[in-house]
C-alpha cells in the first residue's frame, strides 16, 4: 500500500518578516510626504517673474535723493525686492496655507497653519522641516520654521501695503522701530532666505544690508511708496 501523505505545516511568518511588513507600512507613507515636500515642492519651475539678481543697493546709494521723502520711499522699495521675494512670501500667506517654489502654489502635501502657524495637530511644519536644510531631501529647515502670523501676511501685496503693516504694531508682531530692525537683521528665519538650500533662488543681497535699510528708511520718516510702486523701482 501506499503510504499516506502527511501535509506540510504552514510556514508562518517570522519575527523578521513581520518586523519587514510593520516597517515598510511606515516607511512608504513616510516616503511619500518627503518626496511632497523636498522633491516636488522645492524645485524652482520659473512661473513666476523672480527679482534682477542685482545686488542689493545700501542706503548710502541713495544719498544722492535730496529729499528726505522720496529717499525713504526709495529705500523702502529696495527693500521690498526681499520681503516680496517668493522666499518671503511663500511663508506670509494670507490664508492659512504655505506656499512653495517660485511660482508660490500651494504646499505640497496639503497643510494648514493650525492654532499657533507652525501646522494642525497630526503634521506639525517641524515633522518635516528641521532646524537646517536638508541637501539630500532638499527639504528646507530653518529654527522654529513656521508661517508667520495672519496679522502679517505679505503674499499677494504692494510694497506700500507691506511698508504700512511694518509701522503699525499690530500688524508687525508688535514691534518697536529698533526690535523691528533686530528682527530683520538677526532672525534666523529671515536668514534662510540667503541661504535656502538646493538649487532654490536666494533673496538679493545679504542680511545686514537688508536691515541696513529699514534702518534708514525708518530714520528718514518712514515714507512708504505709491501705490505703483513695484519692489526696486524706486532705485
Amino acid at each position: 500500500m501506499p503510504s499516506a501523505r502527511h501535509p506540510s505545516p504552514r510556514r508562518r511568518p517570522g519575527l523578521l518578516g513581520r518586523f519587514s511588513k510593520d516597517l515598510l507600512a511606515l516607511i512608504v507613507p513616510a516616503a511619500a510626504v518627503v518626496a511632497g515636500v523636498g522633491l516636488l515642492g522645492c524645485a524652482p519651475n520659473g512661473a513666476k517673474h523672480l527679482d534682477s539678481g542685482e545686488p542689493l543697493q545700501p542706503p548710502s546709494a541713495f544719498a544722492a535723493v535730496a529729499d528726505d521723502a522720496e529717499r525713504s520711499q526709495a529705500m523702502f522699495a529696495e527693500a521690498a525686492r526681499v520681503l516680496l521675494h517668493p522666499r518671503c512670501v511663500n511663508c506670509h500667506p494670507s490664508d492659512d496655507s504655505p506656499r512653495q517654489l517660485d511660482s508660490s502654489r500651494m504646499h505640497v502635501p496639503r497643510v494648514t497653519r493650525g492654532t499657533k502657524g507652525d501646522g494642525a495637530a497630526g503634521l506639525r511644519c517641524a515633522s518635516c522641516h528641521q532646524s537646517e536644510n536638508l541637501s539630500f531631501t532638499r527639504v528646507p529647515g530653518a529654527p522654529h520654521w513656521q508661517l508667520a502670523p495672519i496679522e502679517m501676511a505679505w503674499f499677494g501685496k504692494t510694497p506700500r501695503e507691506v511698508c504700512e503693516q511694518l509701522k503699525d504694531p499690530a500688524r508687525n508682531g508688535g514691534r518697536d522701530a529698533d526690535a523691528l530692525v533686530e528682527h530683520m537683521r538677526t532672525d534666523p528665519l529671515v536668514a534662510w532666505g540667503w541661504d535656502p538650500g538646493a538649487d532654490r533662488a536666494p533673496v538679493p543681497g545679504d542680511q545686514n544690508t537688508f536691515a541696513d535699510l529699514i534702518r534708514a528708511w525708518l530714520d528718514t520718516g518712514a515714507v512708504c511708496p505709491p501705490d505703483t510702486t513695484t519692489p526696486g523701482a524706486a532705485s
